[in-house]
């Protein structure tokens, strides 16, 4: 096939059909909608899990779980991954993670965690360490600082109940 005849009979802006203009139109008198029922009614539209009027899947399954809306959204970064993006002495919080372009979406609570290796001394400063992180932080001489938070649910009870008094 030459190239010039490739998109012949192709019409990109092609116009619509006008239905309901009469029988020499080729779309009068019912304009496509056959005869009679509900769906040759003006103003009626189907719904996306109509299934011809039986039970729709999306109902007949039952519903499972719920989302946790109060749920903290925690970022993490791994020791190993300091390392490779920060100089020796850098001092490391949330928000230059953010403006480095390391921590992208919205969170609450930047959590260190301990996977890699690190040999610089970094002051980091961060809501939440896990106890390899901390080890692996102190051991190359830098400083891991916690950052005040969201309180969570088991210190708020026992801030509620108030310190226990010793008989």
């Amino acid at each position: 096939m030459p190239l010039h005849e490739i998109h012949q009979g192709v019409h990109k802006n092609k116009r619509p059909m006008r239905t309901g203009r009469g029988l020499g139109s080729g779309k009068g008198k019912t304009a496509g909608k056959g005869h009679k029922g509900q769906r040759a009614r003006a103003g009626w539209n189907e719904l996306p899990i109509f299934q011809g009027g039986s039970m729709p899947l999306v109902r007949r399954v039952p519903k499972r779980g719920f989302t946790n809306s109060l749920a903290l959204r925690v970022a993490e970064i791994n020791v190993g991954d300091l390392e490779d993006l920060f100089d020796v002495g850098a001092t490391i919080t949330p928000e230059t993670l953010r403006e480095a372009g390391i921590l992208k979406k919205a969170f609450d609570v930047l959590k260190v965690l301990g996977d890699g290796e690190l040999t610089k001394k970094l002051s980091v400063s961060a809501h939440r360490f896990s106890a390899s992180a901390q080890q692996k932080i102190t051991a190359a001489g830098g400083n891991a600082t916690v950052l005040a938070g969201r309180m969570p649910v088991e210190d708020k009870k026992q801030a509620k109940k108030g310190p226990k008094a010793v008989e």
